[in-house]
């Protein structure tokens, strides 16, 4: 009887798809994805599961919802810097929010119906590689290789690595004594001098990474953009001046 009466005294508050998105993305936060069901987020909410069907056809609906929730929180390449900096500035915030919903990494590219937030933030990532020169086939690639860097690197950390669960003193025992150093002289050696020095921090393996993919990106942009003006000096003067490559000649 009582579970009824709080079933109803809750079902007074009002049901709406942002209560219910902001708890689902709740939900998942605290226990992953395979959490969240119609019934867990009826429950949460203090409602009768059918009621979640007024706002939302399916959970797949509701994923979608969150989904798009997850890439609104993600900044947007900022458009008064630099193609390099303001990518780099996305993929960091995109690292940042997705180390909060670890859940979501698997789902980020798998919505067959994207919500506003999801479209935006891939055309302005988009926009920021063509405004700076790419070509629509580098663009592609471009854009392919970052998510695989940025949503690989941060499943890796969501899985959480043993770094994160005891001081690095503790660590150095523990490593260090399931094994012979003298056997695994190089492993010794990582963990002695790298890993366990004072103030490491695998999340700044990121940017070295990142660096490295930008790095890159920019060679490319460069080349294929030489590649394009060698090209160009290629077609015929007459022809470039109609298609707008170079003024036509006046007459004197």
């Amino acid at each position: 009887m009582s579970a009824e009466v709080s079933v109803g005294a809750q079902e007074r508050v009002p049901l709406s798809r942002e209560r219910v998105i902001r708890t689902a993305v709740t939900i998942a936060d605290a226990d992953g994805n395979s959490a969240l069901t119609m019934r867990s987020l009826a429950h949460e909410l203090g409602v009768r599961p059918m009621a979640l069907y007024h706002h939302f056809a399916s959970k797949e609906e509701i994923l979608d919802g969150i989904i798009d929730r997850v890439f609104e929180e993600i900044d947007l390449p900022p458009t008064d810097s630099d193609w390099r900096e303001a990518i780099r500035h996305r993929a960091i915030a995109a690292r940042r929010v997705l180390s909060q919903h670890a859940w979501a990494i698997p789902l980020m590219e798998s919505r067959t119906n994207p919500g506003p937030a999801t479209l935006r933030q891939h055309d302005a990532v988009l926009a920021t590689f063509r405004r700076a020169g790419f070509s629509v086939q580098l663009t592609a690639h471009a854009y392919s290789l970052l998510d695989s860097y940025v949503y690989g690197f941060a499943l890796q950390e969501s899985v959480s690595l043993p770094f994160d669960k005891v001081t690095a003193p503790e660590l150095a025992e523990k490593i260090l004594s399931q094994f012979p150093s003298d056997e695994y002289p190089n492993l010794a050696e990582l963990a002695t001098e790298h890993v366990l020095k004072p103030g490491y921090d695998y999340g700044e393996e990121f940017e070295f990474g990142l660096d490295l993919v930008l790095d890159g990106l920019e060679d490319l942009r460069r080349s294929d953009g030489l590649k394009a003006t060698t090209d160009d000096s290629k077609i015929p003067l007459a022809t470039r001046a109609d298609e707008g490559h170079v003024p036509p000649l006046e007459d004197h």
